[in-house]
């Protein structure tokens, strides 16, 4: 491991810039396509992604791109490689290198991620395709009797694993364990469950080594459950959020990028906004945003599939990312 990661790590949470997360699965963009009536081939997926990515002066507002494995393969029409032409916009390639989140063994409507397996040598190549970070996202559900300790241990384990790896191969990690925003609880029970998991990923964290310097967070907001009659305010999202992350994130990590996790594209900029306005020079780390439907919805609406759209799809993702990007700073109006 080198300097290199504590660069990158810095650098992705540069003042008022977040992360565009653009890595969907083939099955995930599958049901964005449907929702425009696409057709989900590769040669769509590409048109698609090369339109995110070739919007000018997207690099003002976005400091880096988490890729799909097939994406950061892919090349512009004219080819140019997608992480040179990232480059060129001023933006870190990244890369998803999860399988995917599989039912927990002997533990019901729990889950584990899967992709430890042969990650050493996924990395190498990641990092010959201009790769400088990595993500793996732990899910943990709550509902009924769960979060479990042990799907919590285990997830945490399984990122622990993963950001050693990547700091080994010189990428820098994105570790994010993502609370679940799908059910009715109230706030106070995310709060429990996001606490127990913060508590649980950095013990493993340490306990494997990994320069906490070297590293990004992406974790899930303190927020009432997605169909919760009492949805709580920014003020009060922005009070349990950061009192629960001051008092279990290590000062040493550099940012802290959150996930949007299914939010409104309102309440992920009025709520990450209500944080760094209110704590703006408080705070060991940068707070701001790695997100990916609340960036992309707009723009994939507009575009609809056609080449006649492109501009204006493109207009649509930077008018999110500017938005987003004044959030960061606790300066959106």
């Amino acid at each position: 491991m080198t300097k290199e990661v504590r660069k990158t790590a810095l650098a992705m949470v540069a003042g008022g810039k977040g992360i565009l997360a653009m890595d969907e699965s083939t099955g995930t963009i599958e049901k964005r396509f449907k929702e425009i009536g696409v057709e989900n081939t590769e040669e769509n997926r590409r048109k698609y992604r090369q339109l995110l990515i070739t919007a000018p002066g997207l690099g003002d507002y976005i400091s880096g791109a988490i890729l799909f494995d097939e994406t950061i393969r892919q090349k512009t029409a004219d080819g140019i490689p997608f992480p040179r032409l990232l480059e060129q916009q001023g933006i870190l390639p990244g890369i998803k290198v999860d399988k995917g989140a599989k039912p927990l063994a002997l533990f019901s409507n729990e889950t584990i991620t899967e992709g430890l397996d042969g990650l050493r040598e996924r990395l190498q190549e990641y990092r010959s395709l201009g790769a400088k970070f990595a993500k793996w996202r732990a899910v943990i559900a709550i509902g009924d009797a769960i979060p479990t300790k042990a799907c919590i241990k285990a997830n945490a384990h399984a990122l622990a694993r993963y950001a050693a790896l990547c700091q080994e191969a010189d990428i820098t990690p994105i570790v994010e364990p993502e609370v679940l925003m799908d059910g009715s609880h109230a706030i106070e029970k995310c709060l429990e469950a996001t606490a127990q998991t913060l508590a649980s990923v950095f013990k493993e964290l340490k306990g494997l080594k990994v320069d906490l310097k070297g590293m990004v967070l992406k974790p899930n907001m303190v927020v009432s459950g997605s169909s919760c009659p009492d949805q709580a305010t920014p003020e009060k999202v922005a009070d349990l959020t950061v009192t629960c992350f001051k008092e279990l994130v290590s000062p040493k990590v550099p940012g802290i990028a959150f996930l949007s996790g299914g939010q409104s594209d309102e309440s992920a900029t009025s709520n990450l906004n209500e944080m760094n306005k209110k704590f703006k020079g408080q705070l060991p780390w940068k707070l701001t945003f790695s997100y990916g439907r609340a960036l992309q919805r707009a723009a994939l609406k507009a575009w609809n599939g056609s080449d006649a759209n492109i501009k204006a799809a493109q207009d649509a993702l930077l008018e999110k990312a500017k938005g987003y990007g004044k959030a960061a700073l606790g300066e959106f109006e």
